[in-house]
C-alpha cells in the first residue's frame, strides 16, 4: 500500500511538472509589461506569470505573519499558565491522602 501511494505521489508531481514545463514552453513570446512614468519590463511570459505568482506568495505569506505571530504568542502563554481549576475538583493534596478507617 506504501509503494502504492508513494507512486501515486511520483506520478502527480511528474504531471505537475511536465505541465508546468509544457506551459513554459508554450509561452516564450516577449511580453512587455508596463509600469507608472513610462517605464516597462520585457520579459517572456512565463517568466512575467511566475514573477506575479511569486509576488502573490510573499504578500500572502507577509499578511499572515502578524496572525502567526499573535497565535505563537498565545499558545506559549497558555503553555506558561497553570493549568485551570475548578471549585468541584479535588485539589491535589487531598488526593494525596489516603482515607482512614472507621
Amino acid at each position: 500500500m506504501k509503494r502504492l501511494l508513494r507512486l501515486l505521489r511520483w506520478l502527480l508531481k511528474a504531471a505537475v511538472f511536465f505541465t508546468l514545463f509544457a506551459f513554459a514552453l508554450n509561452n516564450q513570446q516577449e511580453t512587455r509589461v508596463n509600469f507608472f512614468f513610462s517605464t516597462h519590463w520585457s520579459a517572456p511570459t512565463v517568466l512575467v506569470v511566475l514573477s506575479a505568482f511569486t509576488l502573490g506568495v510573499v504578500v500572502g505569506v507577509l499578511g499572515m505573519v502578524p496572525r502567526w505571530w499573535r497565535e505563537r504568542q498565545a499558545v506559549k502563554l497558555n503553555l506558561n499558565a497553570a493549568p485551570p481549576t475548578s471549585d468541584n475538583a479535588p485539589s491535589p493534596s487531598a488526593a494525596s491522602e489516603v482515607p482512614r478507617g472507621i
